[in-house]
């Protein structure tokens, strides 16, 4: 490149609302000079997980505030912005729109070209922007929304060896919180509780272990976690803070479970591309999860693969990740013009059936 190139990227595809400046310079080198997260977790306490009318709400009113932290923070202004990246898909609907209209303001404003980015490829993308990895990448995405196994071969290649075919493990923690009674996000909120629990006490199903292949379902464990709630209640008349820490670590327990054997499949495949450098990354809120990323580690290391697991703040929701997407995908495809639209549903991989139906609005997976 032959010189330097600094983007703004947007965010707002579920209840965080982010943006951040990254600057590429005339060496290809990569910084992050500012990354914005606005959350909403206190918006949503009271109902149990995220609305999305108050979610999209809160993204039209905090998308300006946030771009002018990000600028601040870079010591920049608009006009040394030379490409503007936007989520456009897929999340909630309201918050997607928020942030496309958004960025279609600034980019009219300023001249500077729009680039509308898959948020899947935002995490898909990461570990090219924490750790260099070279392609082809095995991509474990592991979030709130999505879960699925991806070997990138190239900023916008990517093949999905499986995913859930229900929740995914993000959604599955949050409702097992919900059922035991403790406070959203339910990631961290069950990881804690797990610390103080027995995983043998309650035993619980692993999904899908018994058939081939690397799709997986958190649904039915969700239920059995139901179940058991309800026969210890029965029993006790309330659930105990021990039989509440046992239910979690024994939940999570079959989570790492379902996700250490369908990774060492997925890896099996992986390495059927011969790879000079076999890596596996993963990417995702529920990546932030101490357990589970010590057992894909463990799982790396048995197959002599690296290990790559960005750093907690760009796992989760974040614009650096978009900004980043769009410099990747830049010398691949053009720049997006104002009819640029929000998809509520965008596959990675375009190829492959969906994994979880299709409908007017598209394939979901």
């Amino acid at each position: 490149m032959a010189h330097s190139l600094t983007v703004l990227g947007l965010e707002s595809s579920c209840d965080d609302t982010a943006a951040a400046v990254l600057r590429r310079d005339d060496t290809g080198e990569t910084t992050i000079l500012s990354s914005v997260v606005h959350g909403q977790s206190s918006l949503h306490a009271d109902f149990g997980g995220v609305v999305p009318e108050i979610a999209a709400r809160a993204h039209a009113e905090m998308l300006d505030i946030c771009v002018e932290e990000a600028l601040t923070q870079a010591n920049t202004s608009l006009h040394d912005v030379d490409a503007i990246a936007v989520t456009s898909g897929p999340g909630l609907i309201g918050g997607v729109v928020s942030g496309v209209m958004c960025a279609k303001g600034l980019s009219a404003a300023t001249g500077a070209p729009l680039y509308g980015i898959n948020h899947l490829a935002g995490h898909a993308l990461t570990p090219r922007m924490t750790d260099d990895v070279s392609y082809p990448y095995l991509m474990l995405l592991v979030s709130g929304g999505h879960c699925q196994f991806l070997i990138a071969h190239g900023p916008d290649a990517f093949q999905r060896l499986g995913g859930t075919i229900d929740d995914a493990p993000g959604e599955a923690f949050d409702k097992v919180a919900r059922l035991v009674g403790l406070p959203q996000p339910g990631g961290p909120s069950v990881e804690h509780a797990a610390l103080s629990g027995d995983p043998l006490n309650f035993p619980l199903p692993r999904p899908l272990l018994d058939r081939p292949g690397c799709d997986l379902s958190f649904s039915g464990l969700k239920t059995a976690v139901l179940r058991t709630r309800d026969r210890i209640i029965e029993e006790n008349g309330g659930l105990p803070e021990q039989a509440r820490a046992d239910l979690c670590a024994g939940f999570q327990a079959a989570v790492v479970d379902v996700l250490s054997e369908k990774t060492r499949r997925a890896l099996d495949i992986y390495l059927q591309n011969n790879p000079s450098k076999p890596t596996l990354c993963v990417a995702g809120g529920v990546a932030a999860n101490k357990a589970i990323r010590s057992a894909l580690e463990t799982v790396s290391k048995a197959f002599r693969a690296q290990f790559v697991a960005p750093p907690i703040a760009l796992c989760t929701d974040n614009a650096a990740m978009i900004a980043f997407a769009a410099i990747e995908q830049m010398g691949v495809h053009p720049a997006d013009d104002l009819t640029l639209s929000a998809r509520p549903r965008w596959p990675l991989d375009q190829t492959s059936p969906a994994m979880l139906g299709s409908g007017k609005k598209g394939a979901k997976a």
